[in-house]
């Protein structure tokens, strides 16, 4: 049989089929039922908003920012001059509760996969797109209701008050973060879709610059600076092009900052009314000893217990030394501490902060479209707004939030599988070439590494000893599985 090369490969057909079986092989649903299918047959609007006695906020000049192909809209922002220097900024997160009902067909399709999963090749959403991207999104030009986070944001970036409500909002602009992002810093012209909206420009250079002063407040108080390369697949048709790079900018950095300020406050409003909840944590660091032994190796001393503020410092000051390392530095130290989980947190007792972020009160409620426990947290949310009784007990919240993260591990192996048969395919024709990398994971189930020229990373499968997370090297592309996205490299000196 005549070996097919990258060029005779229909590479989008095969990462789809990939992706399904990934996907059945850990157990996630990569269709919807039949059941929930009925389900959806039924609603044919959004939810109503005629006869709520709550805000109506319309007036102001809501627009959304997602990426360029986003068409799941969670949430909307909006900024208004408060007294003195502060600004009022408002989230709105879309209210999808009010067609996803709790037990029903399409919540334990949602349930089952706890997320939406992203893959190079396909998008699996969470709920139907008729729901996601039409009916509970927060789309252009459409009356919708949504759930606002209101807050009072000093001129040093500090939280000075906040409110949660109902509301009525509509979206006036659907924008894309590079577009925005390039006109905020200069490089490009204002987008038309911002043009053509009163005011919306002035709007934005305030959530900018409040969004820049509640980054820096954070950081200084000890929230970590990373800045990681992710990597899209760019298709030419059918075919692998590239790995484009997706990296950070000042228009992302408004919804990060908005988004972490929103979900801190409905945790905090929660834990107020005493209603249990699930929290997003980040516990101490699980390897601080491999963090403290990097930063000898930069010339930096760190504590010998964990500390946020000190390690924040280091990070700062590497990525001012070393910008272009600095994403391989922020992946090493990522690694060595260890993966955010989900926690149920009863009333009356103190759940584990986010190191991360320096917070001790966090949740996840700004993305209810494309993540359970942010559906979760809504209804809960909700609930307490009504004064209703909870929809889920201790115990429900325990399970959900075991589930929830133990699913998004498993969502991540999936997304990453498929990533590396798409790097795969993109690398077949390159066997036994030598690249500079650094080492990204080790432990006794193997030793990764990922290329410095790309955003590709691979096994070492030969020369790994003596090597640890941090530790540049050498390596020759061996050999390359497709189907199970392997890439195998071995050391070289």
């Amino acid at each position: 049989m005549k070996h097919m090369n990258a060029a005779d490969r229909k590479h989008h057909t095969i990462l789809e089929r990939i992706a399904r079986r990934v996907m059945l092989e850990r157990g996630l649903l990569p269709d919807f039922s039949a059941e929930a299918l009925a389900e959806l047959a039924t609603i044919q609007t959004p939810a109503a908003v005629i006869g709520y006695q709550i805000p109506d906020l319309r007036s102001l000049p809501w627009a959304s920012i997602d990426n360029d192909d986003s068409r799941d809209l969670d949430q909307l922002t909006v900024a208004e001059a408060a007294t003195g220097d502060s600004v009022k900024i408002f989230v709105a997160v879309a209210d999808v509760d009010s067609l996803v009902r709790d037990g029903s067909a399409i919540d334990a399709h949602a349930r089952h996969n706890t997320t939406s999963i992203y893959t190079a090749a396909q998008i699996f959403p969470m709920l139907p797109e008729k729901l996601s991207t039409g009916l509970t999104s927060l789309n252009f030009r459409e009356d919708r209701l949504a759930l606002v986070a209101e807050m009072v944001i000093g001129a040093e970036g500090a939280l000075q008050s906040s409110d949660i409500y109902q509301a009525i909002v509509r979206n006036y602009a659907k924008l894309a973060y590079n577009a925005v992002a390039a006109w905020l810093e200069g490089k490009g012209p204002v987008p038309e879709a911002i043009a053509a909206v009163k005011g919306l420009d002035e709007n934005l250079r305030m959530q900018d610059c409040a969004a820049q002063s509640m980054k820096n407040f954070r950081h200084v108080h000890g929230a970590l600076s990373f800045e990681t390369i992710r990597a899209k697949t760019i298709f030419d048709n059918d075919e692998i092009r590239e790995l484009e790079i997706d990296r950070k900018n000042r228009a992302k950095d408004i919804i990060e900052d908005f988004m972490i300020a929103a979900n801190g406050i409905i945790a905090r409003y929660l834990s107020s009314k005493e209603i249990p909840s699930i929290r997003r944590i980040v516990r101490t660091p699980r390897r601080w000893d491999r963090i403290v032994e990097i930063g000898s190796e930069h010339g930096y001393v760190l504590p010998d217990a964990p500390d946020a503020r000190a390690l924040e410092k280091f990070l700062t000051r590497q990525k001012a030394a070393d910008p272009l390392r600095f994403p391989d530095l922020s992946l090493v130290i990522i690694k060595l501490m260890g993966s955010g989980e989900y926690i149920a947190e009863v009333p009356g007792e103190a759940a584990p902060g986010h190191f991360a972020l320096a917070v001790s009160d966090y949740t996840h409620s700004t993305a209810p479209n494309r993540r359970y426990p942010d559906l979760v947290t809504q209804r809960l949310l909700k609930a307490a707004l009504a004064g209703k009784p909870l929809p889920y007990s201790n115990d429900d919240l325990e399970e959900l939030a075991k589930h929830c993260t133990e699913e998004e591990n498993v969502v991540k192996k999936v997304e990453r599988q498929v990533d590396k048969s798409a790097a795969a395919l993109l690398l077949e024709s390159r066997i036994g070439e030598k690249f500079d990398a650094i080492v990204t994971g080790a432990s006794e189930k193997g030793t990764w590494a990922r290329l410095l020229t790309m955003p590709v990373e691979g096994r070492l499968v030969h020369g790994f000893q003596g090597a640890d997370v941090g530790h540049r090297i050498r390596v020759k592309l061996i050999s390359t599985d497709v189907d199970r996205g392997f890439i195998d490299f071995k050391k070289v000196s």
